[in-house]
């Protein structure tokens, strides 16, 4: 006959007896019946912590265990924990009970805590971990590798920074090479700190290369994350050298990736690399040698002096002779040369974009017979440039030389730097596209008009501009007007991007330091493209300094955006920086700070970073960088363009203008080209706000950004937008 229990005071009366095996029997029977009767048990609960702390109690753990799931009871979930480590083996980490998951839950929690606190700061400074919580969190993970679920044990082994849990995880799955992408994809976009994704990548490219078949494209585009263009350059040399045709094509392919994805700095230092591992190193007067030297075109520009051509009779030279794995090795490394040289993907890409022009050149003859102001006038030249980007179609412009005629001062400057957008990509012959707007050596020539000239140069070769930035650089010393200081800066910055050149980034100091307010803007924003993501010390405190001491607002706008981009991509790295510019008095200053973060933490959706933005959004005393500071969270969250709406939804609200300025700037940069509906619920009152510069806002957002690339069949929010 069963008994039913109605109350524990009979089994707590039994703790107070002096036999241990009737103690023994009482924690017993209180484990099996303290899920009903915890609140009467929680009375005693000081019995059975003096058990679990007797030292001649051989029973300790049980008394640990039980007092561990009172405190779970009553919710203190830091006693549970303390108390589930000391019951040692009898805390199972298999029991799917709630009570066991959730103090597993804590128990990873706190483990995760202590442990991101000892990676992140000196060891002087760690805390010790207790070695009964590291077991636990290992039993977890072996019942992770028990039950095969080892995307589960990715996840714990990276919030956790245990790196050997990590790599046991990938090598022990049934699929390797899928865990390593897994792995990989993870690490690019749920790891907060660059320090730590960098170990992993590191870890990564071992893993990688240790497979059957290695992946090398995974291997390079690792590198690339890492920066380090000579491991990148190693590889390729040792897939073009193996005699395998299709380690060969490999290495092709992993050319072409990088051009498309790597820095300009990065592609330049593999070229290096690859060029001088050849049988004759390329670029020496060898066959097929190619060298970083300016292009000389067919039809210089006006004034330029063209050199002699050197006489290279490869007859005259005494080349070594090379045995036939030599000659395919040679031509297979000059082949992947200009492969980096990018003349293979620009000839690709401008024949698709060439072929594939679907421009409606109605819309544009409508808008240029509807232009009645100059602003108007220069927004059709730029939607022209839009509308034709890459396709190296101008005839709009030629069709229509009279009407451009009438622009005058800056906008025949943007008229002329429109070609450049129209021209983009077209960098072989990109001086002859351009010679009658080039700066001559003859008087007579429209300064707007050249400066827009050497801004195009800039556009066409964009990142890739190791063979006109000699051109640009020269041109730029040579300047003598703001016009053609302010186009060459800005050209200069776009096509030595990211290189660091000491020679470029030095002549644009100079310019900087004339202190003119045009070409000083330029200087500032292009010093911040040479320097992109390098976090140069020199050239931050440069820019900062000189921020400081220039009465010139422009400057101060420029330098702000350059320095930003300086810290592009550095993550944590940017922080001390951010904090100084934070503090300071001065509010463009404080919105460089603002930009710095954007682009500091581009794409990553940095929480930390989201909450110091949205509260300087709200505190700040400044408009400028409230505005500011509402729109680079567009910036952190592209990547995640969903998750944007739901946090400027309130600010897009806002009783003050320009944070619903930058409510709509943030929706159009996050939610780019996706027709995101909720953006556009967002968007649709902003285009009927009262304040002017908020509607501007609005339908730049949702017209030029978020519905870009759509029409009316993929999105109904277009029609809203065609009155």
């Amino acid at each position: 006959m069963k008994i039913n229990v109605t109350s524990a005071a009979g089994v707590l009366a039994l703790l107070e007896e002096s036999e241990p095996s009737i103690k023994l029997f009482s924690l017993k029977k209180l484990n099996t019946l303290v899920n009903v009767f915890w609140p009467e048990i929680s009375e005693s609960i000081d019995k059975i912590e003096v058990l679990y702390e007797d030292k001649s109690f051989g029973y300790c753990e049980l008394a640990a265990l039980v007092a561990s799931k009172v405190y779970y009871h009553l919710g203190s979930y830091e006693d549970s924990l303390t108390f589930a480590l000391g019951a040692g083996s009898l805390f199972d980490v298999n029991d799917t009970g709630e009570y066991v998951e959730t103090i597993i839950a804590k128990c990873i929690d706190h483990y995760i805590k202590l442990r991101v606190e000892n990676c992140e700061t000196d060891e002087q400074y760690h805390t010790a971990i207790d070695h009964r919580l590291e077991s636990v969190v290992d039993r977890m993970f072996d019942r992770c590798f028990a039950d095969k679920q080892f995307t589960q044990a990715i996840g714990i082994a990276i919030e956790t920074r245990r790196l050997d849990k990590l790599e046991k995880a990938i090598v022990e799955a049934d699929d390797t090479a899928q865990m390593l992408s897994y792995c990989l994809k993870v690490c690019m976009s749920l790891i907060p700190s660059r320090t730590f994704r960098n170990t992993i990548l590191q870890m990564l490219v071992r893993l990688y290369l240790g497979l059957q078949t290695p992946d090398y494209i995974s291997v390079c585009q690792c590198y690339i994350f890492l920066d380090d263009a000579q491991s990148c350059a190693d590889v390729l040399e040792q897939l073009v050298k193996s005699g395998d045709q299709d380690s060969v094509l490999m290495a092709y392919q992993i050319g072409f990736d990088l051009y498309d994805s790597a820095t300009q700095k990065f592609i330049q230092k593999v070229q290096a690399s690859i060029r001088a591992c050849a049988p004759i190193p390329l670029g020496t007067g060898g066959s097929g040698a190619k060298t970083d030297a300016p292009i000389v075109t067919s039809s210089p520009v006006p004034g330029e002096t063209v050199p002699e051509p050197v006489s290279t009779d490869e007859e005259s030279v005494e080349q070594p002779s090379l045995t036939d794995k030599d000659k395919a090795i040679q031509a297979s490394l000059e082949k992947l040369d200009t492969i980096l040289n990018g003349e293979h993907s620009i000839n690709l890409h401008l024949q698709f974009l060439i072929k594939n022009n679907k421009t409606d050149m109605l819309i544009l003859k409508n808008t240029k017979d509807a232009v009645r102001n100059s602003i108007c006038h220069s927004a059709t030249v730029i939607a022209n440039a839009y509308m034709h980007c890459g396709t190296t179609s101008d005839q709009f412009l030629r069709d229509n030389l009279e009407w451009l005629a009438k622009s005058t001062n800056w906008a025949k400057f943007t008229a002329t730097a429109s070609l450049g957008v129209v021209h983009k990509g077209h960098e072989s012959d990109s001086l002859n596209l351009m010679a009658q707007y080039l700066p001559r050596d003859s008087t007579g020539g429209s300064p707007y008009s050249e400066g827009g000239g050497l801004y195009a140069l800039g556009l066409i070769h964009a990142n890739h501009g190791a063979n006109i930035t000699d051109y640009l650089l020269n041109q730029l010393k040579d300047a003598t007007d703001e016009q053609n200081r302010h186009g060459g800066c800005l050209a200069l910055g776009l096509a030595a991007m990211g290189t660091a050149r000491s020679d470029v980034y030095e002549q644009l100091k100079s310019n900087l330091y004339l202190d003119d307010a045009v070409a000083g803007e330029a200087a500032g924003i292009a010093m911040g493209l040479v320097m992109l993501g390098t976090k140069s010390a020199g050239a931050i405190e440069d820019m900062v300094t000189y921020a400081k001491e220039s009465q010139h607002e422009k400057i101060l706008r420029g330098l702000a955006v350059g320095i930003a981009l300086t810290m592009y991509g550095r993550e944590e790295e940017a922080d001390p920086l951010i904090d100084s510019l934070q503090r300071d008095k001065d509010p463009i200053l404080r919105w460089s700070a603002m930009y710095t973060i954007a682009m500091a933490y581009a794409g990553t959706g940095n929480n930390q970073a989201i909450r110091r933005l949205l509260h300087v959004a709200v505190s700040d005393v400044n408009d400028d960088v409230r505005r500011t500071a509402v729109t680079s969270l567009g910036f952190l969250l592209f990547r995640n363009p969903e998750q944007c709406p739901s946090v400027v939804s309130l600010l897009s609200e806002s009783y003050n203008s320009h944070v619903r300025y930058g409510a709509a700037m943030a929706l159009g940069i996050a939610c780019a080209g996706t027709a995101h509906k909720e953006a556009m619920l967002l968007l649709e009152p902003l285009i009927n706000d009262p304040v002017n510069y908020v509607r501007q806002a609005a339908l730049i957002a949702s017209a030029a950004l978020v519905l870009i690339q759509h029409t009316e069949h993929t999105s109904s929010k277009v029609s809203l937008l065609l009155w």
